[in-house]
């Protein structure tokens, strides 16, 4: 076999990009995930600065959290009956206004930690109905047999944001001050018009089937077919016990001052997981040819939470990355194969619903995980916290899939769509 052919077999999958409206999207959210993790890092840094609290810094999430669960699954039912470019673009520009909000109240240096949980709790709620929108929408843009591809190419730019965001806020942020904080949201702000343009340029996407009036009804009904796909239901349990349990991130402040010497290494913390991430979803040319997907998300999720728990052990900056960054290789792993059983088991009408219940999922699991690890390391320390969440995370992974079998036997099925 030439090199050639080894890399076609293994390198990632860009055939998704062929289509003009996916392109466009797929530019649109490279800039929206940078700017995104820009001020990902400034919140949770304002908030340390402010109170030198980890506790206070997990409750970020925690304030995220409430709006994120109930807007995702209102905004996927609102995704399944309407046109969903309007969905898209009515999200988006309240996602715009609260990270304007943000770079207002940095400017004017209010230092109020209430005022930054009730801007986060408003920007979670707007990106829960984008974020479920946004993925509902990338089954009309592609053919079937490209969605997993299409999927990786989404995760693998979110996780190019993931890196190169982060580290740029660790630039921006070295100062310590209001005004690096501010200069982060504006930045995230300015980018953010990229991605409206592209979801301005998108195709009308009305529903396919005639669908109820009742949003109420059709969460109701969203909700009562994914207990139908248990399946499904266990990889939704799965990664809430990977990312509650083992995700580190409201430990990353403290531990960057105290062990890393200063803020400095903050964006190194914030983008290593990415950093693996990245590098698994560019040699992911293998991922559509593995046929037991259970089992691959089982022993990804087994294999994340044992690096993040020898992560929080490592005394040096460099090792802590590099074990992160084999822990978000195994999570991007995890992802795709959990994204790509969604998208191609639901019916189209049941997409977007499926997906706001992903998204809460996906984004809440994280912060509850924040504030889990934020409360525990009040009590036990930062590095217990830390390392005792990674190592609980890899046993519920084997455990699941131990009582669980039918998880280890699944393959993948033809769309019910």
């Amino acid at each position: 076999m030439s090199l050639i052919d080894v890399v076609r077999r293994h390198a990632i999958d860009v055939r998704p990009l062929r289509h003009a409206a996916y392109r466009r999207l797929f530019v649109g959210n490279v800039f929206s995930f940078l700017g995104y993790q820009l001020t990902a890092v400034a919140v949770p840094v304002e908030m340390y600065l402010i109170t030198k609290s980890s506790l206070w810094v997990g409750l970020l999430g925690f304030a995220g959290l409430f709006p994120l669960i109930g807007f995702s699954l209102w905004g996927g039912a609102m995704a399944d009956a309407m046109d969903r470019r309007r969905v898209l673009m009515a999200s988006s520009s309240v996602a715009w206004a609260s990270t304007a909000a943000l770079c207002a109240q940095a400017l004017l240096g209010v230092g109020s930690r209430w005022l930054l949980l009730v801007i986060v709790a408003v920007q979670s709620g707007a990106f829960a109905v984008s974020s479920a929108t946004r993925s509902a929408v990338v089954s009309r843009l592609v053919p079937e047999e490209e969605i997993a591809s299409a999927s990786t190419l989404n995760y693998t730019a979110s996780t190019l944001g993931a890196i190169l965001g982060p580290l740029a806020a660790g630039v921006v942020l070295a100062g310590g001050d209001e005004r690096g904080i501010a200069l982060a949201y504006g930045l995230d702000a300015a980018m953010f018009t990229v991605a409206m343009w592209a979801v301005f340029r998108l195709p009308e996407m009305r529903p396919l089937v005639e669908v109820g009036t009742s949003r109420w009804r059709d969460l109701v009904d969203g909700l009562a077919y994914l207990r139908t796909t248990p399946i499904v239901l266990l990889t939704f349990v799965i990664d809430i016990a990977a990312m509650v349990l083992a995700l580190p991130r409201a430990l990353f402040p403290e531990v960057a001052e105290e062990r890393f010497g200063g803020q400095a290494a903050v964006g190194w913390l914030f983008s290593a997981i990415a950093i693996g991430s990245l590098v698994a979803g560019v040699a992911s040319g293998w991922v559509g040819r593995v046929r037991r997907q259970g089992i691959a998300i089982v022993v990804a999720v087994a294999i994340w939470g044992l690096s993040v728990a020898a992560a929080g052990l490592a005394p040096w900056l460099w090792l802590a990355v590099l074990l992160l960054a084999v822990g978000g290789a195994a999570d991007m792993i995890s992802a795709v194969y959990r994204q790509t059983v969604l998208l191609t088991y639901a019916p189209d009408e049941m997409r977007g619903r499926l997906q706001g219940a992903f998204i809460a999922v996906v984004a809440g699991g994280p912060r509850l995980g924040d504030l889990r690890v934020g409360a525990t390391a009040v009590v036990t320390g930062a590095t217990v916290s830390w390392v005792g969440g990674g190592i609980a995370a890899a046993l519920v992974a084997v455990l699941l899939g131990v009582a669980y079998p039918a998880l280890l036997r699944y393959t993948p099925t033809k769309s019910a769509g």
